[in-house]
């Protein structure tokens, strides 16, 4: 049963502490990318027969796999993608930069060009649930931002095929090839690439602990969008909030992972006793109720705080990944959220539409690090290249302060690189 504390009463470090697991992750991911290192597809075959128990042949979906899986997905379904993917389309078209170029003093330009990776490589979670929402959330800003090859690496089934609904998805995306390897050993293939997976500039997307420390374990041979843990979600709840809608929510989030957190904190005692009993109401009714239990059970909790101003500084303390605003006039309180992954307005706004349909990004993050940092974005499909050009008398009208500069360092190179130009200008 989820417990219920008052305000104070556990630290705020410590409301998404979670009960973990005792193994040397980093020690096996370690061997993982040593031997992909290594051996390249060999090592990949022999990872996927050990951890998915698939004996492939190849690793690529073929397009006739992709036909298959289009086939066999519902039209309803692809009305569905195609109605999320037009909706993060036009959210992540909004983050799209543009380059820039400033001519204000005589003789000197100055610019910046905004230019996607060549390759991007995009994680797709496939062992205890399938995910097509991460292929449309992760692909089509990596398309928006121009990307060239954009890849998708997903572990297979046991008879070495991928979920047709993360296919279908693929296909709505415009994902180029997809590849049937998971876990650490798709993180490595995409950091140094094999013969059959080319090296990625850019690795995104969610996974397991293994995954996460693949991507920390990578990160300098290849850039990685972020280290994700397990999912988050802290609703800030007034008095007037419905207890059966609270209840779903939390459980939405219980139900990813056993360490999930899932965290309620409201001004209301009445609403905390009424969560508390609803959840133990609905948890039965989830067919992951096993792993939405132990999440719960492990990693949950209520706050009864004396004030939604006290819930509000808990939430930025802990800057949670999902955090919901279920209290009358919700957007009064926004401006006073600094720290938060995605945040959601108003009693009639689940997590659950972000994490489908809304647009806004559902790749997020966790662990407190919203502190510092973002969302996936277009933004991390691109790189910035900047220029400068001087002409002859732009330079001689600051030629004297940057060697006054270069000498202050005592970087004497420096300085003659300038002076040097300046002599013979006035020669």
């Amino acid at each position: 049963m989820i417990r219920i504390f008052q305000y104070g009463e556990v630290p705020n470090s410590e409301i998404f502490a979670r009960v973990t697991p005792k193994v040397n992750v980093a020690q096996i991911v370690a061997d993982i990318i040593a031997a992909v290192r290594a051996e390249g597809d060999a090592a990949l075959f022999r990872y996927c027969e050990q951890f998915d128990k698939a004996k492939l042949t190849s690793l690529r979906v073929s397009p006739e796999e992709m036909q298959a899986a289009l086939d066999a997905v519902e039209p309803e379904f692809l009305d569905v993608l195609e109605t999320a993917a037009e909706n993060i389309r036009a959210f992540h078209r909004a983050q799209k930069r543009n380059s820039f170029i400033l001519n204000e003093q005589p003789g000197v330009v100055m610019g910046q060009k905004v230019l996607p990776v060549d390759r991007a490589g995009l994680y797709v979670p496939g062992g205890t649930a399938a995910y097509p929402s991460t292929v449309l959330m992760d692909a089509i800003p990596a398309k928006i931002a121009g990307v060239k090859q954009v890849m998708i690496t997903t572990p297979p089934n046991a008879e070495g095929k991928i979920n047709p609904a993360i296919l279908a998805a693929a296909h709505v995306a415009g994902v180029d090839c997809i590849f049937k390897v998971g876990g650490a050993q798709a993180i490595a293939a995409l950091a140094y690439g094999t013969q059959s997976i080319p090296k990625a500039d850019k690795i995104v997307g969610p996974g397991n602990a293994f995954v996460a420390e693949a991507k920390k374990q990578v990160y300098g041979t290849v850039s990685i969008d972020m280290i994700a843990g397990p999912s988050e979600i802290l609703i800030v709840a007034d008095k007037n909030t419905n207890p059966v809608y609270a209840a779903a929510d939390l459980l939405s989030q219980a139900e990813h992972d056993k360490l999930a957190s899932a965290v309620l904190v409201t001004d209301s005692a009445a609403l905390a006793a009424a969560v508390q009993a609803e959840i133990e109401r609905q948890l039965p009714l989830l067919e992951r109720e096993e792993i939405a239990r132990a999440s719960i059970d492990d990693n949950g909790k209520i706050i009864v705080a004396p004030d939604l101003r006290a819930a509000i500084e808990i939430a930025n303390e802990i800057a949670p990944e999902h955090l919901e605003l279920c209290v009358d006039a919700p957007f009064d309180y926004l401006d006073g959220i600094r720290h938060a992954g995605s945040v959601f307005l108003g009693r009639h706004c689940p997590e659950a539409l972000g994490d489908y349909l809304a647009g806004p990004n559902h790749t997020l993050p966790t662990g407190g690090t919203a502190r510092f940092s973002s969302p996936l974005s277009v933004d991390d499909f691109v790189k910035k290249t900047q220029y400068t050009y001087f002409t002859a008398d732009a330079l001689a009208n600051v030629g004297e302060k940057v060697a006054r500069f270069a000498q202050k360092e005592g970087l004497t190179g420096h300085a003659r690189s300038v002076l040097c130009r300046l002599e013979e200008e006035n020669a």
